[in-house]
């Protein structure tokens, strides 16, 4: 077995224990990036240099006995779109090709006081505004399951790299589904996890960030084994006092009353759900009954509405102050999938926005409630397949795209956990689901991932599908 074919969890050990060096494992996912990234296109910036001269001193540290962290040494990916000091952070967009980070963001600050040793950083949409990781200045990220369909966004590069293997963790961030969706495209783990659980920010933008930004935008990993999800929780979720939302809450919460109720939810409200993602919902569900969970097929409350919210608070955020800049920096693809989502769905007024975040929190009170009685709440991680490339730069494209979408967006409009979790198969994709639990109880996603992985198997790295 390649070193490349660890987990985080296990690669850590074997060089925490001398088993292998950190060398050796950046030297074998270096050999794995170079073998399948050029058919993915998932990593757009090596950093092999850097990471052989970090991998030396890690090697150092241990040979001096040094007190070793977590991450000790273990190959990981970081996105493009946050601050990594000596770097771009262009976001995908040939303006900030030359936009050089200062200094590291906070969740990469705290892979890298973990130990972690970051090897590349991964592809993302223009401005990380859609599920198509495609764009003029990296170009396209393709899914190593099927090249015709998304890897998922916007952190599809962080998926496509999980999926093959290049690196054990890959960060992303999510404000509609950008970790999970690409989790269930590339059929690997991806935990959403809760409001200003991990702190979340780039010292470059001091400008500040819209409403909806503050509220929804949240950092996570992708990840081959649930474990090692919980693992980069811990991790990444470090305190950094330079985010004002962090709070230290335990990654453990108290216990809830046994046995736990998992609410499920195959159909989702507000249109079709395709026949495999249900059948992924239900399937999940049993595995959980199987272990002593009980499972009832119930809804959450007025979850169309919940969408409509945040599409309403979206749109207004970024045709109110993004859009300008996207139509000045953004490539064709990304300006006509913002226009057919502007066409689709209308921008309010000052009033009607204040009442829009008013209801909100009216529902995530309504939500807490439920939370009481089903603490866990299993959907499709997407209503459909995945789409096909370039299937969002037209207006009946991006109206399917988003009601294929309705399951992704509650768990950012509420600031809650979501965890994705491969779950049965599709052609030649693997279905999903996604977990949702009350804020800072990722704890009880990740046991009940934990439970669903083991009887699905663990998610090994892939060799991608050729061109």
């Amino acid at each position: 077995m390649e070193l490349w074919q660890y987990d985080a969890t296990d690669l850590a050990r074997l060089i925490r224990t001398g088993q292998a060096s950190a060398r050796e494992a950046v030297d074998s996912v270096l050999k794995r990036l170079h073998a399948v990234n050029p058919t993915i296109n998932a990593v757009v910036r090596v950093l092999e240099p850097e990471a052989r001269t970090a991998a030396e001193t890690a090697d150092a540290a241990r040979a001096r006995g040094h007190a070793l962290p977590p991450l000790h040494g273990v190959p990981v990916t970081t996105k493009v779109n946050v601050d990594q000091a000596g770097l771009p952070t262009d976001n995908g967009v040939i303006p900030l090709k030359d936009f050089i980070a200062k200094e590291d963001s906070p969740v990469v600050a705290n892979l890298k006081h973990a130990g972690a040793i970051i090897v590349g950083r991964t592809n993302a949409p223009a401005f990380s505004m859609r599920i198509f990781t495609d764009n003029a200045l990296h170009g396209c990220t393709y899914n190593p399951l099927d090249r015709t369909v998304t890897p998922g966004g916007s952190s599809g590069g962080a998926g496509a790299a999980t999926a093959t293997g290049i690196g054990t963790i890959a960060h992303g961030n999510d404000i509609g589904g950008s970790v999970r969706i690409p989790a269930y495209c590339n059929g690997v783990v991806g935990l959403r996890t809760g409001f200003a659980r991990i702190p979340s920010l780039n010292p470059s933008a001091p400008q500040g960030r819209p409403i909806g930004a503050v509220l929804m935008a949240v950092q996570g990993p992708h990840t081959r084994t649930v474990r090692d999800a919980r693992l980069a929780l811990e991790v990444m979720a470090h305190g950094d006092r330079r985010d004002w939302r962090w709070n230290d809450v335990p990654m453990q919460g108290p216990p809830p009353a046994r046995p736990i109720k998992v609410a499920i939810v195959p159909e989702v409200p507000g249109g079709p759900t395709h026949p495999a993602q249900a059948a992924a919902v239900r399937l999940a569900g049993k595995h959980l009954q199987a272990t002593g969970y009980v499972v009832e097929e119930i809804l959450p409350p007025d979850m169309e509405r919940g969408v409509e919210l945040w599409h309403q608070i979206c749109v207004t955020d970024v045709f109110g102050g993004l859009w300008p800049q996207m139509q000045k920096m953004g490539d064709p693809d990304g300006i006509a999938a913002m226009q057919a989502w502007l066409q689709l769905y209308k921008t309010v007024d000052l009033p009607t926005y204040v009442a829009v975040l008013t209801e909100r929190e009216a529902l995530m009170l309504r939500w807490m409630t439920f939370f009481q009685q089903w603490p866990l709440v299993i959907l499709p991680t997407l209503c459909d397949l995945p789409p096909k490339q370039r299937g969002d730069v037209t207006v009946e494209g991006q109206k399917e795209i988003l009601q294929s979408m309705r399951s992704a967006l509650l768990a950012p409009l509420l600031g809650l956990p979501g965890l994705a979790v491969p779950v049965g198969s599709h052609d030649k994709l693997r279905s999903g689901v996604q977990i949702m639990a009350m804020r800072n109880r990722e704890d009880l996603c990740l046991d009940a991932g934990e439970v669903i992985e083991a009887a699905e198997g663990v998610v090994k790295p892939i060799d991608p599908e050729r061109g």
